[in-house]
């Protein structure tokens, strides 16, 4: 009897620790695969900007050879209106070490562009017109709920210039109300579609409740800038191109050239 009940209590320890040792995450799938699963998010366990593998350096994932320089914490600003009008903006006059990623239109929707925006925290301005988005903009609420900020490129994409003044109001209140609708927001900032525009253009922004009108100073050709970056570039990344590099690969040529010139990514929004 109580060799039975030696053999009995050694049992049940045994039973107890195995219960107790398979709650750990770490014992029950080996500590790779618990790397595996550790979060990708700003807020997870591992840390902030989460992690890339088991290294922790997730911008060796994208192909950085050293993180980016947090940018610079500026108070935002107010555009400055002349004459009731948005001003036009195609570079920000700062001496901060900061250059500015957008994009235009919507109708490339790379999966792998909301973990990038994700894990290397980019402020990137995605202006969005209608048409082309399509049935994508689910793809760029997930863009929105990592960081992205949510502009206006107009309903069609239609060159405004010289169209008169209630078709572009049309175009552009009526993207104004599309986004709102979409993501609860109102965009500040309006892009015209192809860079064109007029007075009356301006006058149309004005009165759809928009701040300032952004063109861009770079437009990198497959992510490789035409001239060197210089602080307060505003880039304009090709999207939707239907051949060559993801737009996850034109942004990485673009975030090299950005560290080689010992900049960073600051947030449009907060400069304009």
């Amino acid at each position: 009897m109580r060799a039975r009940a030696l053999v009995a209590g050694g049992l049940a320890a045994v039973l107890l620790t195995g219960c107790a040792q398979s709650v750990d995450p770490i014992e029950r799938l080996g500590k790779k695969a618990a790397q595996r699963v550790g979060s990708y998010g700003p807020d997870g366990p591992d840390g902030p900007g989460g992690v890339d593998g088991a290294d922790g350096r997730p911008y060796r994932h994208w192909g950085l050879l050293a993180p980016l320089q947090a940018p610079p914490r500026v108070a935002a600003r107010a555009a400055v209106r002349r004459g009731g009008l948005p001003p036009v903006v195609r570079r920000v006059g700062t001496s901060d070490k900061v250059v500015f990623l957008t994009y235009d239109d919507g109708a490339e929707r790379d999966p792998r562009f909301v973990d990038m925006v994700r894990e290397l925290r980019l402020p990137v301005s995605m202006f969005l017109t209608d048409s082309v988005v399509g049935p994508g903009y689910a793809h760029f609420a997930r863009l929105q709920s990592v960081g992205a900020s949510i502009q206006n490129h107009t309903l069609d994409h239609p060159a405004l210039r010289g169209l008169p003044y209630p078709g572009q109001r049309a175009e552009i209140c009526g993207q104004q109300e599309k986004v709102r609708s979409r993501f609860g927001i109102r965009p500040r900032l309006f892009r015209p579609p192809y860079g064109t525009y007029d007075r009356t253009t301006l006058r149309a922004a004005a009165d759809c409740g928009l701040s300032a009108v952004v063109l861009w100073s770079v437009s990198p050709a497959g992510g490789a800038p035409e001239r060197p970056l210089r602080a307060g570039d505003i880039v304009s990344v090709a999207s939707g191109e239907a051949t060559g590099p993801t737009l996850t690969e034109r942004t990485t040529r673009v975030l090299r050239e950005i560290e080689r010139r010992g900049l960073t990514v600051g947030r449009l929004e907060d400069y304009l």
